[in-house]
């Protein structure tokens, strides 16, 4: 059901409270954003997705809206965002509270369960947001949109190191604990010599005996090949998490080393390997993610996750055109690293700049552009370590597209809290100071 209009505060009781905006700070940046945004927007656009008159009223969008934003641009969990808000006024304020609340909002899962029900196409509605905000405040201008920044980076699921032996434990107690759910009598689950098989296997590896390592890891794989055989002769018609869990089993069991889609997690088996060559870390294990920045001030104007591995130059045209639908405006300028080579891939009405050439024969306007693009590389390392994008907890696929877009609001949301914290600070520092943005 829709959430209702009127809030839980419009009674008699709240004549002799103070309301937030007589208390707060009206220069503080949360104060200024949350009067500037466009919340009928998202109003209008999230309210689709409730029924008229079915079940009990839904929780306000704004408060939904302004946890997510606060979220991702402070990079906390929900349990951590819910708690923040209890405390914060201007917290509060900018979720549309009129008076300081001292309960909490909502459940931390109401949170889950609502990025589920607007799904990728409503996350995206944040990034615009936050850009269209940007271009009201004067902050973006229409012209940093002809040059853009483009580049992928990989987007880690949550997921431990997967190794032969982890996979053959883990598939197989996850086998058991389904079985034991749907009353099933194994022959043997074998969880004391599974146990014992797995910490074997850890110690002997440590120690540098590969072949004890690999007699224990052939051991847990029998253990597993049992215990699915055992299921598959008991069961005729098994239902669907069991029928999964089956089947991602015949996989790990049938992968060997140069397999192609193998399988490195149980519980998020879209999970890919992307080697990026990083010295510190050869392999990364989640998925690819394509980021689209301005070149002059690389603000984020699109983003993408992209599963199957696919090649730099494939994801060309797609991160253009997700940018066009995002902001209205279409780059004449591309500027992009040497993994996007090819021209056969490359959009035909938009230029493309390789940074494989010769700075020589660069006019000096061209090779201070070519300069820019590697802007975009700490743009990236602060949308992992600063916005919740480098371990994604969301799950599957649409959680990768979802966590992706959700970092990259936070990220532009970030800015948008620097350019109005200058303004803020401006009577009190001198005048050669400068804020970079």
């Amino acid at each position: 059901m829709k959430p209702e209009e009127s809030t839980k505060h419009e009674n008699q009781g709240e004549l002799f409270r103070n309301r937030l905006d007589q208390i707060l700070d009206h220069r503080h940046p949360l104060y200024q954003i949350a009067n500037k945004i466009d919340w009928e927007k998202f109003e209008k656009e999230f309210g689709k997705n409730y029924t008229e008159k079915t079940g009990r009223p839904g929780l306000r969008i704004r408060l939904l809206v302004g946890l997510h934003y606060l979220k991702h641009a402070y990079n906390v969990s929900d349990e951590r965002v819910v708690e923040g808000y209890l405390e914060n006024p201007y917290w509060q304020y900018f979720c549309g509270n009129e008076y300081f609340e001292h309960d909490l909002p909502c459940d931390p899962t109401s949170l889950v369960k609502w990025r589920k029900r607007i799904g990728s196409e409503g996350v995206e509605k944040f990034l615009e947001e936050t850009i269209l905000l940007g271009q009201r405040e004067g902050e973006i201008k229409d012209q940093e949109f002809r040059r853009v920044n483009v580049d992928t980076t990989v987007q880690e699921k949550a997921i431990a190191f997967p190794t032969d032996a982890r996979l053959y434990h883990k598939m197989r107690q996850a086998l058991v604990k389904e079985a034991s759910k749907e009353n099933i009598q194994l022959r043997q689950s074998y969880k004391r010599k599974g146990k014992l098989a797995f910490i074997k296997q850890g110690r002997y590896f440590h120690a540098k005996q590969s072949k004890r390592a690999n007699k224990e890891t052939k051991r847990l794989k029998t253990y597993l090949g049992c215990v699915k055989r055992d299921i598959e002769r008991k069961v005729e018609n098994p239902n669907i998490r069991l029928k999964s869990l089956l089947e991602i089993s015949e996989r790990i069991l049938s992968q060997t080393k140069n397999s192609k889609n193998k399988i490195y997690s149980i519980h998020a088996p879209e999970v890919e390997c992307i080697s990026k060559g990083k010295s510190h870390k050869r392999y990364e294990f989640g998925c690819k993610v394509s980021l689209v920045t301005t070149s002059k001030s690389n603000w984020i104007v699109g983003v993408q996750a992209l599963h199957g591995n696919p090649y730099d130059g494939h994801t060309l045209k797609d991160a253009i055109n997700q940018m066009e639908k995002v902001v209205g405006l279409r780059p004449r300028e591309v500027y992009v690293d040497l993994g996007y080579k090819g021209k056969d891939h490359h959009p035909e009405d938009v230029q493309v700049h390789l940074s494989n050439k010769s700075r020589k024969n660069m006019t000096r306007w061209e090779r201070m552009w070519m300069n820019r693009r590697s802007a975009i590389e700490p743009v990236i390392s602060h949308l992992k370590h600063d916005h919740n994008m480098i371990r994604n907890f969301l799950k599957g696929r649409e959680g990768d597209r979802i966590n992706a877009l959700f970092a990259a609001a936070g990220c532009n949301f970030s800015k948008l809290l620097r350019a109005f914290l200058s303004l803020f600070l401006k009577p009190y520092i001198s005048p050669s100071f400068s804020f970079a943005f």
